[in-house]
């Protein structure tokens, strides 16, 4: 086996997290003997848990002495819920540490191998990092800008609409797609909808189909407090939070706020009315990613202020005519634009999905 395999089979490890670790990173870890032999492995399964780097060394034993160890990202040198990676490293005897890329926390940024090359590691960074980084691109957005990676997701028409008309509910995926959907909101921090899509659809907001393992977070972005007591979301509080993020001039409505916090819902106030403002609240929250599901004037805000950062759409052969809504309320847009654009066959209907400005 190349470097190149060993840090892949790191990359498989770590994306066995997938939809549980956050806000920690997706990391994976693969210790090499100097014959060239995979002695341990391991992942991050969840937060608060032992890192990657630790399940491998328990896993190698011995044998990590003079051992590489590959991962998928910096391994940490400060003492949160765990013990500092690097620590553990040094004690097992490695000599080599070959990472992917940096871990841009403040806390780790470039300390954790400063910390290896002061306790005479050699140390390599760089082998994978595509791919590192495009496995935690809502743990860098997080860190980095200070809100979740938002990932637009729509049904749409033959024709580009996702509604038949305004405030009207419009079935249009197959159960395929509608398989997949839910797959997705299993793995995401939070699902996203405006108060429209909650007074036309009144939706539950969860996933059903597929094994979730932590609370998945609703949120409505509600500037004028417009949301129901009695909506079905707010009767789902077992699934995760339910937050309505509204304004100031809303929240200060005293009587509509008590019928909602009373029914369990949790009232974020953000800085204005953009839709930023909104996220950075989220981000305050460690949310990592957020399912942008709709409807269109909440697509369209986040588009016009390029908070859009992923985009998933279900294209199916409906053909519903020009009364209805279009895709961000008619704003120039072309799925082939999307970078690293993937399309996949689901049923009667088809994926495609893609970055918007590429991974970073």
């Amino acid at each position: 086996m190349s470097p190149a395999d060993y840090m892949a089979r790191a990359l498989f490890h770590a994306a066995r997290g997938r939809g549980r670790t956050s806000p920690n990173p997706l990391v994976g870890a693969v210790v090499v003997s100097p014959e060239g032999l995979v002695v341990g492995e391991g992942y991050h399964h969840r937060a608060g848990e032992a890192h990657a780097e630790v399940h491998a060394l328990e896993m190698a034993g011995a044998r990590a002495r003079g051992a590489t160890l590959y991962c998928t990202l910096e391994p940490c040198c400060h003492v949160g819920r765990t013990g500092a990676c690097v620590r553990q490293i040094v004690a097992a005897g490695i000599a080599r540490v070959v990472a992917a890329v940096e871990d841009p926390n403040p806390m780790v940024s470039g300390k954790g191998f400063e910390y290896l090359l002061a306790h005479r590691i050699s140390v390599q960074v760089g082998l994978g990092r595509a791919a590192a980084t495009r496995l935690n691109q809502p743990f860098f957005t997080l860190v980095h800008e200070g809100r979740p990676f938002v990932i637009l997701k729509a049904a749409v028409s033959a024709d580009g609409r996702i509604a038949e008309a305004p405030g009207r509910r419009t079935r249009l995926t197959s159960a395929a797609t509608d398989r997949h959907a839910h797959a997705v909101r299993a793995e995401v921090d939070a699902i996203g909808v405006g108060s429209g899509t909650i007074l036309a659809d009144d939706p539950q907001l969860t996933p059903r189909g597929a094994f979730r393992e932590r609370p998945l977070t609703r949120v409505v972005f509600d500037r004028r407090l417009r949301t129901p007591p009695t909506s079905r979301v707010l009767s789902t509080r077992a699934a995760g939070p339910v937050i309505i993020m509204t304004t100031a001039g809303a929240a200060a409505r005293a009587d509509r706020r008590r019928l909602l916090e009373d029914r369990g819902a949790e009232i974020e106030v953000a800085a204005d009315a953009t839709f930023g403002s909104a996220l950075q609240r989220l981000g305050s929250r460690s949310i990592e990613s957020l399912l942008l599901e709709g409807g269109a004037a909440l697509h369209a805000a986040a588009w016009d202020e390029g908070l859009v950062d992923f985009v998933r759409l279900y294209s199916t052969p409906h053909v519903v005519g020009p009364g209805g809504v279009p895709l961000l309320n008619g704003r120039p847009f072309s799925s082939d634009d999307l970078v690293e654009r993937h399309v996949e066959t689901l049923g009667a209907d088809t994926l495609i999905e893609g970055y918007v400005h590429g991974p970073h």
